[in-house]
């Protein structure tokens, strides 16, 4: 029969621990700091936006944290999720390689994002709280949490960064299968948003005016907190199920990987699948190379500034050191709206500044390309994010191609596209465009970095 080429774990082997990669670092990452007093921030600070658990967490100085019954339960409509050997694909690309992808889906949204989802509603909803709010950018993270708010029995309120909300309709109804409010962002609704349309009316959004929109609204109500699906500590901590489960698949087969690659937006993603490998790499144990594949349009990582800098665009929340091109700068209205913000998770940004990890940055009409040639070959179409990494992965490929190496290549492919088919049905047809990014829109959005 030969070997496997799908590795399915029973549900028994769910993790029962999320990691924290914090206490494995060399140093520890700065601290989140108050914009008006410029002092490491404390939970009083969070406690407006965020449960006590998870305020903990995003400060925890434990290896693990466990999972609550309540949360595997949940987990266990989809997980464990399958790592796939991508056979067809290598022998179309001539490659040596190996190549794995860890699938994410199969998960109730299509996307990884439930991973994170579901422990916030369900920390929110112990906690007593009614409503959780908001932003989404291509609508994975909002149809993920509209359905862990509906889990738990929580009204969940989203802001759809504009230029998605066009793009793509049915995440918007699945969004609203799932019982949320959705408004197109920037919006009328609140200060934030009718600033922004009164300076540009034709404003096509983005994810740090959503937040500001989500956030302003969740500071006004006391049953109301604030839920974000990337960027912070305990996001990215949630997300490592993804990373254990590869872990203990390829053990099965008996590989260790060479290269680890993952797209990334705000860093939730990668961080989920490498943050695993990387305490592995940390101990001696092996040695990938750590590869985040960011949009040419939004490369923070690559062409951005580590400083201090807002989460969002109107100011409301803490300052975090990060890899940014800055809050008020507002990404071309590239398909891929999952990875269109302006910064990169602190945690992620700090990994890379120590050389742990290292960066690319993909054109859109080359990841396009790529899921084409993936879906062709592996019958899996990637959402636009993912579609990074496979473009990613197939370039890794094709070198151990001219080179002879039998390299181990895993990625993560983290959502299926069959959202994004208007996108791919452009593609098709000769009539999606990459955008060129000026590096002076950067100079002019990192003018307005907050002086620290």
């Amino acid at each position: 029969m030969g070997e496997p080429t799908r590795v399915l774990l029973d549900e028994s082997r769910i993790p029962r621990n999320w990691y924290n990669l914090v206490p494995d670092l060399p140093s520890p990452p700065p601290p989140v700091l108050h914009p008006a007093t410029l002092r490491p921030v404390g939970p009083d600070d969070l406690a407006p936006l965020f449960p006590a658990e998870l305020i903990g967490q995003e400060v925890s100085g434990e290896r693990f944290v466990p999972i609550p019954d309540e949360v595997l339960d949940v987990y266990r409509l989809w997980r464990p999720t399958p790592l796939i050997r991508a056979r067809r694909l290598e022998r179309r690309l001539g490659t040596p390689a190996r190549i794995y992808y860890k699938y994410e889906g199969g998960s109730p949204s299509g996307s990884h994002k439930p991973n994170t989802a579901v422990p916030q509603a369900y920390y929110n909803a112990r906690e007593g709280v009614r409503r959780l709010t908001t932003e989404t950018g291509a609508g994975q993270w909002g149809s993920a949490l509209a359905f862990a708010c509906g889990q738990f029995g929580l009204a969940c309120e989203i802001w759809m960064v504009r230029a998605s909300y066009d793009q793509k309709p049915y995440r918007r109804t699945l969004m609203r299968v799932h019982g949320a409010t959705l408004h197109a962002s920037p919006s009328a609704v609140t200060t934030a948003g009718a600033r922004i349309l009164a300076e540009d009316p034709d404003c096509t959004g983005s994810l740090g005016i959503a937040i500001s929109e989500a956030v302003e609204v969740a500071g006004l109500h006391d049953d109301t907190r604030y839920a974000l699906g990337s960027v912070l500590n305990h996001v990215l901590m949630h997300q490592t199920v993804i990373g254990e489960e590869a872990l203990e698949q390829l053990a099965v087969l008996g590989e260790t990987p060479d290269v680890v690659i993952g797209c990334t937006g705000g860093g939730s993603n990668f961080a989920g699948l490498a943050f695993p490998f990387l305490r592995e790499k940390l101990a001696g144990r092996m040695d990938p190379v750590l590869r985040a594949v960011e949009p040419a349009a939004c490369p923070s990582l690559t062409r951005g500034t580590y400083a201090y800098d807002f989460g969002d665009t109107a100011g409301f929340t803490p300052l975090m050191k990060m890899h940014t091109l800055g809050h008020t700068f507002v990404p071309d209205p590239i398909h891929a709206g999952g990875l269109r913000y302006h910064g990169m998770s602190p945690l992620l940004s700090h990994a890379y500044e120590l050389g742990l990890v290292e960066a690319v940055a993909v054109t859109q009409t080359d990841c396009f390309d790529a899921g084409v040639r993936f879906a062709r070959a592996e019958g899996v179409l990637p959402a636009p994010e993912p579609a990074h990494a496979v473009a990613a992965t197939i370039a890794e490929a094709l070198r151990c191609a001219e080179s002879g190496e039998e390299k181990v290549i895993v990625m993560s492919l983290c959502g299926h596209g069959h959202f994004d088919l208007a996108a791919y049905e452009r593609h098709l047809a000769g009539r999606l465009e990459d955008f060129t990014l000026p590096q002076e829109r950067i100079d002019t959005a990192l003018a307005h970095l907050p002086p620290v």
